[in-house]
């Protein structure tokens, strides 16, 4: 089909809930996207943050075949080897004590909230179900994550929406404690605020969150579902700061382009949830399982310091532009936010980036970057000259 008949059927047949580009993908390599005639894209997206790996990689296509032809699926009822595998090295590389595996960020993170208000009602009873969230804040689109987001646009349209959250402004401890009560049962955040505009908190407020929660018997949840999985130049954005999180969630890259995500939880929290409180059909899946296998052989500690290195380098080059439109870079790793200055839309900035070959992302007022974990020097260096030729 070519990429107009694509479109067209896309608009008949698929309900019109995004804001697409008008850009058909037919098939990608390394960093580059093509359409079906042809015409090639850099990807500075990774499909917001999925395909780590990048495009036409052998030896993930090699493993999902390989796991499909052995065994598709055969649900949680019944013990399967990948899920165990990708389980004990995930808990082994961050310290944590087990995982429950599912299909997408804002399920995870629905796992999270249920896990903090049964943990508080095990130890407390009733009463004690408020959870603390960031003002900036994204969390998921659900019913209940939607409330859990500290953005009040998002507030609208599906009440009643799931009560229970309360909001303080980040990187103001001082803010947090003002919302703290005898109901509050854990705080939620992102450490490096995705859709909010890519901006991380300080380290030493997150270090005295740690320590609150840990006074108050709160659980510390991290939202890592974008952070995640070598995003940073860490395994989990957690790691930068120096804590460990009671429980933590992922989605995005854990497998690479296939539908998977999780939660990480402490020992802590490991009996927690127990048989008949908490399920999903396809969670642990080993197609995706093997292909999450993959991915974490792949994210070596020396394949995450190149990711610091390219991060590094693209905001240096970024910021050495001078380009009118932009301001400064901020971010970790390849989660790269760039302000975009007075007089400019960042939306149309990333609609003449893609004409030209260019694909970027916005979040907040800003720009942001996330190309594949895996992106080589020349094809960053062909996505700046595209940049830089477009908004100079």
């Amino acid at each position: 089909m070519t990429s107009e008949e694509i479109k067209a059927l896309t608009g008949r047949y698929i309900m019109n809930t995004y804001g697409r580009f008008p850009v058909a993908i037919d098939h990608g390599e390394g960093a580059r996207l093509y359409s079906p005639e042809g015409r090639e894209y850099i990807d500075f997206t990774s499909g917001i943050g999925v395909t780590c790996l990048g495009y036409g990689n052998d030896s993930w296509a090699q493993a999902i075949a390989a796991q499909a032809q052995k065994l598709g699926h055969v649900s949680n009822l019944f013990y399967t080897e990948p899920a165990a595998r990708l389980a004990q090295i995930l808990c082994e590389r961050t310290g944590e004590s087990c995982v429950f595996f599912a299909n997408g960020g804002g399920e995870a993170n629905e796992g999270m909230i249920k896990l903090a208000r049964k943990y508080s009602f095990d130890k407390y009873g009733p009463g004690r179900a408020t959870i603390l969230t960031l003002n900036n804040s994204f969390h998921g689109r659900t019913i209940t994550t939607l409330k859990a987001t500290g953005q009040e646009v998002f507030h609208n349209y599906f009440f009643p929406f799931t009560e229970g959250f309360r909001y303080a402004d980040a990187n103001d401890l001082s803010s947090l404690e003002a919302q703290s009560g005898d109901d509050v049962c854990a705080v939620m955040v992102e450490l490096v605020q995705g859709e909010g505009g890519v901006l991380p908190l300080e380290r030493d407020y997150v270090r005295s969150v740690a320590k609150l929660c840990a006074e108050k018997d709160w659980l510390l949840l991290v939202d890592e579902v974008q952070t995640g999985v070598g995003r940073t130049g860490k395994l989990f954005a957690f790691q930068h700061y120096g804590i460990l999180p009671d429980v933590a969630s992922f989605a995005k890259g854990i497998a690479g382009g296939l539908p998977m995500s999780g939660i990480l939880a402490n020992e802590k929290c490991r009996t927690v949830l127990t048989p008949g409180t908490h399920a999903t059909t396809f969670g642990a899946n080993p197609v995706c399982a093997a292909a999450g296998l993959l991915v974490q052989e792949t994210l070596s500690d020396a394949f995450l310091e190149e990711v610091a290195s390219k991060g590094a380098y693209l905001r240096e080059k970024i910021e050495a532009m001078a380009l009118p439109c932009f301001g400064k870079t901020r971010g970790l790793g390849l989660m790269i936010g760039i302000a975009v200055q007075d007089g400019f839309s960042n939306k149309d900035l990333a609609n003449r980036l893609i004409e030209n070959g260019l694909l970027v992302l916005t979040a907040g007022p800003g720009m942001r970057l996330l190309p594949p974990l895996s992106i080589t020097k020349a094809e960053m260096d062909r996505g700046l000259a595209i940049m830089e030729a477009t908004l100079r």
